[in-house]
């Protein structure tokens, strides 16, 4: 099978996998907000913490605050108490605290729209970055996180060692109506039939497709 066309089918099957499943917390933030800034905090919350965890916590935050400059204004042991337990949540704190400061006095208390600028922001990693461009701002970019890396590699659709070198190669293979949406269906897909160990390929609508790279064990 021509390459585009199996990718295509891979995920449209993704799409056609997930009905019923939950989307990642941040997906369910920039589609009801529409607001980088709430996107933004709300990715920086996700790091390595649970969605179960992020969505109360990030809450909490935006009712006593949804703006820079609200947040800006809280103590930093309020920020903490309002976002505990996510995971490092006093680091997190710190940086949502210095993020709102550097937008306030260096973008005039807007979220900037490009990756180069995000990378500026203090705790902002590529991940985020990207997120914030695609589902804060609905411009074709890829986020790639561990699922997006791990999935499209067992894929065989890339073959990279690292989550920003499988950026760049999907840019080159996936087509770019599928950019905004690729995180949001490889995250919910990763977490419930593609898994990182034993993964359930018996039941999976698309494993005609995949080629099963590093896949020993499986359900």
């Amino acid at each position: 099978m021509e390459e585009k066309k199996r990718i295509e089918r891979l995920i449209e099957g993704v799409k056609r996998e997930l009905s019923g499943f939950n989307m990642p917390y941040v997906t369910e933030v920039s589609e009801k907000s529409r607001d980088p800034f709430r996107v933004l905090v709300s990715c920086l919350l996700s790091l390595r913490t649970k969605d179960e965890v992020t969505a109360p916590a990030s809450e909490r935050l935006f009712k006593r605050g949804a703006t820079p400059e609200a947040l800006c204004a809280l103590p930093l042991k309020t920020i903490e108490r309002l976002i505990y337990p996510v995971g490092f949540y006093r680091v997190k704190a710190r940086n949502i605290k210095a993020v709102c400061r550097e937008l306030i006095e260096r973008y005039d208390s807007k979220v900037p729209d490009r990756v180069e600028e995000l990378l500026k922001l203090r705790g902002v990693g590529r991940k985020t970055a990207t997120l914030v461009v695609s589902m804060g701002y609905g411009r074709p970019a890829i986020c790639v996180d561990t699922h997006v890396h791990r999935i499209t590699n067992r894929w065989g659709v890339v073959s990279t060692s690292t989550p920003h070198k499988t950026e760049l190669s999907l840019y080159r293979v996936v087509p770019e109506r599928y950019w905004i949406e690729l995180n949001t269906l490889l995250v919910a897909f990763g977490q419930n039939v593609c898994k990182p160990i034993s993964p359930h390929c018996s039941i999976c609508g698309i494993q005609r497709y995949c080629r099963r790279i590093g896949v020993g064990k499986s359900r």
